[in-house]
């Protein structure tokens, strides 16, 4: 399939997550627990009703799924699609602003192309393999490396000593999002050291990153793995610039 027919099936997606989801935004009802995940996560009935959105577009198209909440859909396709349904659900269901809709589409093990949503505010990132990544139909880049940078950091205590060395940090609850922040110039990185992060969290927001100019590594500096499956746990440093992947590498090995 050519990415103007993917990019069809992604606006056709948003329709339906503008309206079915985003109903829901910041009710109580949304929280409620309704199953577990693979990985162990509870379910909430916002990850339900998003879920079900996009897994039934994907799932008529006989590709091949690998979803947040259902884990893997072996469909014998040549297509492979990871699916984070509601990137920042804590944030969706008490009322904050900051989620997204994530989803990764792969042939065979190469990447084709990937989107991120931003209901709240109406946009669209898009990766496209060797053309870049776009902002509602714009390119986007990373910025240059100011003196002081500005990070997304999520740890348990391992590289503190990095707070010293930036201007800000953010934690701000949807890492795919925070990835497109990375790509189009809002943050100066984004590094997650929880041994937490399953492939459906951070595909989409890989792709875009890397079509932005992104360097993304794991903690060990090693070219991030992508997985087609629901419960691998890897760590994540993306960042605008060599000089500060090398800062964040010394310093989370502390």
């Amino acid at each position: 399939m050519s990415v103007k027919a993917w990019r069809k099936i992604a606006l056709d997606i948003i329709n339906d997550f503008d309206q079915n989801v985003m109903p829901l935004f910041g009710d109580a009802r949304a929280g409620e627990t309704v199953g577990i995940s693979p990985s162990g996560d509870e379910t909430k009935v916002v990850d339900k009703v998003a879920e079900n959105v996009v897994v039934s577009k994907f799932k008529a198209l006989g590709v091949n799924i690998v979803s947040e909440e259902m884990g893997v859909i072996e469909q014998g396709s040549e297509y492979t699609v990871l699916i984070d349904p509601l990137d920042g659900s804590y944030n969706f269901i008490s009322g904050i602003p900051f989620f997204a809709l994530s989803v990764a589409i792969f042939k065979g093990e190469e990447p084709v192309y990937a989107f991120i949503y931003e209901p709240v505010v109406k946009k669209l990132y898009e990766g496209i393999p060797g053309q870049g990544a776009y902002l509602n139909g714009q390119r986007i880049k990373v910025r240059k490396l100011g003196e002081k940078p500005s990070i997304s950091f999520y740890t348990r205590g391992k590289g503190i000593e990095l707070l010293n060395h930036v201007k800000r940090t953010r934690t701000l609850g949807a890492i795919a999002l925070e990835l497109a922040y990375l790509a189009r110039g809002a943050l100066d990185g984004v590094v997650d050291i929880r041994n937490y992060l399953r492939p459906t969290d951070i595909a989409a927001g890989v792709i875009i990153a890397k079509e932005a100019g992104a360097l993304v590594k794991d903690s060990n500096g090693d070219e991030i793995e992508v997985s087609f499956s629901a419960t691998d746990k890897v760590n994540l440093v993306a960042v605008n610039d060599e000089e500060l992947l090398k800062m964040v590498l010394s310093l989370i090995e502390k």
